[in-house]
């Protein structure tokens, strides 16, 4: 499996996210339901935003791993926030945690979530090589 991080010289580039992200080969593919900022009893972890942001990562990283893959297979996030919340204060928080991986990243704000005391929502999708 060959994943290939696509930035055309007509688009800008990021060193925190690519534009697409090119998937060759034999794998499966993981699909990470949205995460919200929830402990393992299910809870709001407490902390506002960054706090959300932080826990919803570590989520995703947690289904990452049930699965045998980590953030280097991830091809793209969907990263959901409550109307006026800050990305930057989300993503602050994240980085430390998820790392300078260039996915393919949509950011979006909605009027509300499935859950009404969630500030964020994070999604995955993720290429896995299968095992030999």
């Amino acid at each position: 499996m060959n994943i290939e991080h696509l930035n055309p010289p007509a688009l800008h580039t990021n060193p925190a996210f690519s534009q697409g992200v090119l998937v060759r080969g034999d794998h499966d593919t993981l699909y990470v339901g949205g995460q919200n900022g929830t402990d393992a009893s299910g809870q709001i972890v407490p902390g506002g935003l960054a706090a959300q942001s932080a826990q919803a990562i570590r989520n995703v990283l947690a289904v990452l791993e049930a699965a045998g893959a980590d953030q280097t297979n991830v091809v793209h996030l969907t990263i959901t926030l409550l109307s006026g919340e800050s990305f930057q204060d989300g993503y602050s928080a994240v980085i430390p945690i998820w790392g300078m991986h260039p996915t393919a990243i949509t950011g979006t704000q909605v009027s509300a979530l499935a859950r009404p005391d969630a500030l964020v929502e994070i999604e995955a999708i993720a290429a896995i090589p299968r095992a030999q």
